[in-house]
């Protein structure tokens, strides 16, 4: 089983205001949230511009979370009032039979 976390970076040229800003941001996580997977601005939320978000989900193995992570990397890139400037993502492998402490 994996933990996949991705950082994601915007920028939304059109935003003038924070008002502006927040609403394409949560134009982007609700998109994210129709993959069942947790989406949050997590930095850089007092810039008009410009936004950090993240997302993590459980997968099954890595074949399961690339293809989650190519959906969401899609999924962002297509938004009209957003560009995608910077991404990381990684995966992080656990071993379920070892007891939770």
């Amino acid at each position: 089983m994996l933990v996949a976390v991705a950082l994601l970076e915007l920028h939304i040229p059109h935003a003038q205001s924070l008002k502006d800003k927040r609403a394409v941001v949560r134009s982007v996580r609700d998109r994210l949230r129709n993959l069942d997977l947790s989406a949050k601005e997590v930095a850089l939320q007092d810039l008009h511009q410009r936004a950090r978000m993240a997302v993590a989900f459980v997968a099954l193995d890595n074949a399961a979370a690339d293809s989650v992570l190519e959906k969401v990397r899609e999924l962002v890139e297509s938004v009209p009032d957003a560009m995608l400037t910077g991404w990381t993502s990684e995966k992080l492998d656990f071993d379920e039979t070892a007891p939770l402490t």
